[in-house]
């Protein structure tokens, strides 16, 4: 009896846990088609807009150059020693180039803004919610979504790739200090060594290397993700101040699930249509 009643017990967390995912997942995707449906029609907050894209992007511009400087510094740190056995050293920024602007760059970018601004908007938001200021618009007549949720969208949107062109910038200079201090190559062998890589790839438009454009498309995608799964657990929020920070840890754990997730997708998107 004991036994049966314990494995009941289990079966019926097992269904809960089961039907809480199924429930999040719904909520998320009807969130996602009213935040669609928000972009179709004003108005627009621009003065928002300006204001989240200094606290999204300028906020967060010396952790993502911090991050790409010594990322490109270890990677080549690390590559060189395997490289030198083989005689190889000059291709050191080939493998910088490449692995940087291609993965590295924005996945690293999206997780350090991830843990910076998307924890905040999780935060006011969910600080907003449980002391009704989300109500509170809505009583004025003001949509939250396009209040509150659009303006770190776009921002979001237009911010990702920025920074993450500086943070490839800064890893493949961070790449070069070691190349020519360690490996003693000159600052031009490794240059040429980094667009010849990028020049390998193949263009787009005759201008665009396939690389690059890779390395921007990403960012798109992982500053949606992160700016939409921040505000869905902000607008979820409930039980006062313990609520907010509950919210801010779930925000800010599956925005970096997804982003990993969604960089899975796209590289395998990506690979169909420019490697073949």
């Amino acid at each position: 009896m004991a036994q049966a009643s314990a494995r009941r017990s289990a079966l019926r967390l097992i269904r809960d846990a089961v039907f809480g995912i199924a429930l999040s997942v719904q909520e998320y995707f009807a969130f996602l088609f009213r935040l669609c449906q928000s972009c179709t029609r004003g108005p627009f907050y621009l003065r928002d807009i300006i204001r989240q894209m200094d606290t999204i992007g300028v906020a967060s511009l010396f952790i993502v150059m911090l991050t790409g400087f010594f990322t490109g510094m270890v990677l080549a740190l690390q590559s060189a020693v395997e490289m030198e056995r083989f005689g190889a050293s000059m291709y050191i920024g080939r493998l910088v180039g490449a692995t940087t602007i291609r993965e590295l760059g924005p996945v690293l970018t999206a997780l350090m803004v991830t843990g910076r601004a998307g924890a905040g908007m999780a935060a006011t938001i969910g600080a907003m919610q449980v002391t009704e200021q989300v109500d509170a618009l809505r009583t004025m007549g003001v949509d939250p979504i396009r209040k509150l949720v659009l303006p770190r969208l776009f921002a979001a949107l237009l911010m990702l790739p920025v920074l993450t062109i500086i943070a490839d910038c800064l890893a493949i200079f961070g790449g070069m200090l070691i190349a020519t201090v360690k490996m003693d190559l000159t600052a031009e062998l490794y240059l040429r060594s980094v667009y010849t890589t990028l020049a390998h790839s193949g263009f787009v438009l005759r201008y665009i290397p396939i690389d690059l454009l890779q390395g921007l498309l990403k960012p798109l995608a992982f500053g949606g993700v992160m700016a939409v799964t921040s505000c869905f657990y902000g607008l979820r929020t409930a039980g006062g101040t313990e609520g907010v920070g509950r919210s801010t840890t779930q925000a800010v754990v599956m925005s970096s699930i997804l982003v990993l997730a969604v960089d899975y997708i796209l590289t395998q998107i990506l690979i169909v249509l420019f490697m073949q």
